[in-house]
């Protein structure tokens, strides 16, 4: 099959090349199927971090494996397609974005291995009876720790001391948001704050979530970790500057593009470290043989001129904790 002919069968919409590749990859190369939310050009980032670590370890994308790319382009209901998709092509092993794209490709496939890049909640999902035992095909990185969802609450009552009222931005889509949210109400009982949460499907609801927060009288914001919130970074940067609101995040990519402040793993690592599971994987080992691993570097991120922004005075004790100064 060539490549038009590829594309045309599947409308161009879920799945396409990068270059041209023939059924099961070109003969004497592996093929690894790329699984993501996103569309190509937004996952480049995270993709290109996996692929700098498959070179590290001697592994030339071109010369030893090939790339299949299966994108939602934003779109949860896609994602079923784009993974069966992908699993007909019968690449070596999948590589999926997160939690979302992992619950699609296990449903697609229970034979090929899948590695997830940003893997939470594995137990809870059926992925593992625990982070050191997987279950199944599935394997990876979780950058998703129980503790971490009330410490940017704990955060977001420090920029805002006298906060009585916090906004949550809930995505309802994404599974991993809903451990988060009920852990995040818990600590809220324990600070003795009221948690506000407005609900978000996609992008579009940001706006209309940020404005149902300040008719609500909440005094700073809490973003939880998700696919769609990810990628929607410049939007709830905006919003949250429109609305002159401080906003703790748990991805380091909203603090760059203009948010406040964010406490959390490295993606970009974790999308490095998922080049040693699927070199492994190449090499014989099953995902069952690999723990699913918690990277440990937590960094704490803040965007100096976003609080002059804010007229936000920034406590000392906070900043000598901060990893990372964006200004």
């Amino acid at each position: 099959m060539k490549r038009r002919e590829f594309i045309t069968l599947l409308g161009g919409a879920a799945v396409a090349w990068p270059q041209t590749v023939i059924g099961q990859g070109t003969k004497g190369r592996r093929l690894i199927g790329r699984l993501s939310f996103a569309s190509e050009n937004a996952a480049l980032r995270y993709t290109g971090r996996f692929l700098e670590g498959m070179r590290e370890l001697g592994h030339a994308e071109g010369r030893d494996f090939e790339m299949a790319y299966g994108m939602a382009n934003f779109d949860p209901d896609r994602l079923p397609r784009a993974a069966a998709q992908l699993v007909e092509l019968a690449p070596d092993v999948i590589l999926a974005g997160a939690t979302l794209e992992a619950i699609a490709a296990r449903k697609a496939t229970d034979r090929i291995p899948i590695v997830v890049g940003a893997l939470a909640d594995p137990v809870g999902v059926g992925f593992a009876t625990s982070d050191a035992r997987p279950t199944g095909n599935v394997t990876g990185i979780t950058p998703y720790v129980k503790g971490l969802p009330a410490k940017q609450l704990e955060l977001a009552r420090e920029l805002v001391p006298s906060a009585t009222r916090i906004g949550l931005v809930n995505d309802v889509a994404d599974p991993k948001a809903h451990p988060q949210r009920r852990e995040i109400e818990a600590a809220g009982k324990s600070l003795e704050v009221t948690i506000v949460p407005a609900d978000v499907r996609t992008a579009a609801d940001i706006g209309p979530a940020y404005g149902a927060l300040v008719a609500a009288g909440v005094q700073t914001v809490v973003v939880e970790q998700s696919d769609m919130l990810l990628f929607a970074h410049d939007e709830l940067a905006e919003q949250a500057a429109l609305r002159k609101l401080p906003a703790v995040y748990g991805y380091r990519e909203h603090v760059e593009a203009g948010g406040l402040i964010s406490y959390g793993a490295n993606l970009d690592w974790c999308f490095h470290r998922a080049a040693y599971y699927v070199d492994r994987i190449l090499k014989g080992a099953k995902p069952s043989d690999l723990p699913i691993e918690f990277p440990t570097n937590l960094k704490l991120v803040i965007n100096l001129k976003t609080a002059k922004a804010l007229d936000l005075t920034i406590s000392p004790s906070l900043l000598v904790r901060v990893d990372e100064i964006i200004e």
